[in-house]
């Protein structure tokens, strides 16, 4: 029999798979002309920032379900906006795409995250280029190139417009763990949404303004309540399944997820809309992208235990130093002190401390954890 915490966590798996799966099909049918016809991908965005903000505010300020964290102005000034910029582009592009190429063939373009992402961080010299990351990066690149050549309609302006979304969102994973890890913050889905939502509003204004509200002045928009308040709702529940799935899982189970969503989108995809066909050769080719996915996942979570594990040997080794120099300076220790020493021996378990550890959820954090937790331990946090 399962106990009931390991039910829980595959509930809590199972939602996440659902609404993530739900909030990409719901999306595609709203903004695909063939079906709901709203083809607007800013609008909608900024529909999902409002609503999203404005339920975080309610949620950190009136309700207090979370606690915000200490924001000052120069953080606010040097992380969010930055961060928002790229958050918003990243939705921006990524929704554009599903107007010009289908969910099935997103999903197969999504298997370069991994590739921009480290790209990006190498970049930004916070990762070093390696011979076995290399050779899955290639790998991935060369599964995609395969997926692409079998694509039958195959659109060349929503590839564009998708692999520049990937590498927005690359960038801005990669600016999360430079400048809020930097700045010692955390934050969750909530408190990302209740800072970064607004901002991230303000920035979509400015290509809605010229792109499209002259469209929707001219053109017969239809703007139905229910739909887009269930679809923000969906969006808003995927945060929050997020959140809960966090807590509960590691990275690898987060991952394996992932890929299982993504082989249940492309399944589904073909059934909610017949024109999204798939061919031999997309899957051959996604298959490949897929081993790359999955061997650069290994490595990473194999370079994060051997940083645990060196973290972990640190106290141990710390502690047995401290007890020899301890036991060798009691040899000299004169009689009359002798009892005096004995009460420093408390100390001793400062070094066996709890270490926080924060489950990653996106590939681009997991070399970073191994370090802070060596920091952590260097400077006695």
């Amino acid at each position: 029999m399962m106990s009931r915490t390991l039910l829980l966590t595959y509930f809590y798996l199972f939602i996440y798979i659902l609404l993530s799966s739900a909030v990409i099909l719901y999306n595609k049918w709203v903004l695909s002309p063939k079906y709901f016809n709203f083809p607007l991908p800013i609008t909608l965005t900024m529909i999902h920032m409002v609503f999203s903000g404005a339920v975080a505010f309610f949620l950190v300020r009136v309700f207090k379900v979370v606690s915000p964290v200490k924001m000052t102005f120069e953080i606010y000034a040097t992380c969010v906006i930055p961060i928002s910029a790229f958050f918003a582009s990243s939705l921006w592009f990524g929704n554009t795409a599903y107007l010009h190429i289908s969910v099935a063939f997103i999903q197969m373009l999504k298997a370069l995250m991994p590739v921009a992402t480290f790209l990006v961080a190498v970049l930004c010299g916070i990762d070093k280029a390696r011979c076995d990351v290399f050779f899955n990066m290639l790998l991935v690149s060369v599964g995609v190139v395969i997926s692409s050549y079998g694509e039958i309609h195959f659109n060349i302006v929503g590839t564009v417009y998708q692999v520049t979304g990937i590498f927005a969102e690359a960038f801005r994973l990669v600016l999360t763990q430079v400048l809020l890890q930097k700045k010692g913050l955390s934050l969750n889905p909530i408190t990302s949404l209740y800072y970064i939502a607004p901002c991230s509003f303000v920035f979509l204004f400015v290509p809605w303004y010229l792109l499209e509200k002259p469209m929707m002045e001219v053109s017969q928009i239809q703007f139905n309540f229910w739909i887009f308040f269930s679809n923000a709702l969906c969006a808003l529940a995927l945060n929050f399944s997020i959140f809960l799935v966090i807590g509960r899982t590691g990275a690898v189970t987060v991952r394996v997820a992932g890929v299982l969503k993504d082989w249940i989108l492309i399944a589904l995809s073909t059934v909610i809309f017949p024109e999204s066909t798939i061919t031999g050769l997309n899957i051959i080719g996604y298959g490949i992208a897929l081993c790359g996915v999955v061997m650069y996942n290994y490595i990473k979570v194999k370079d994060v235990r051997a940083s645990q594990s060196m973290a972990e040997s640190i106290p141990d080794r710390i502690t047995k130093d401290w007890k020899f120099e301890k036991k060798s300076s009691d040899t000299y220790v004169p009689d009359n002190v002798g009892n005096n020493g004995g009460s420093s021996g408390g100390n001793g378990s400062t070094f066996g401390m709890n270490i926080d550890e924060e489950t990653p959820l996106i590939s681009s954090r997991l070399s970073h954890i191994g370090r802070t937790v060596l920091t952590n331990h260097a400077t006695g946090k």
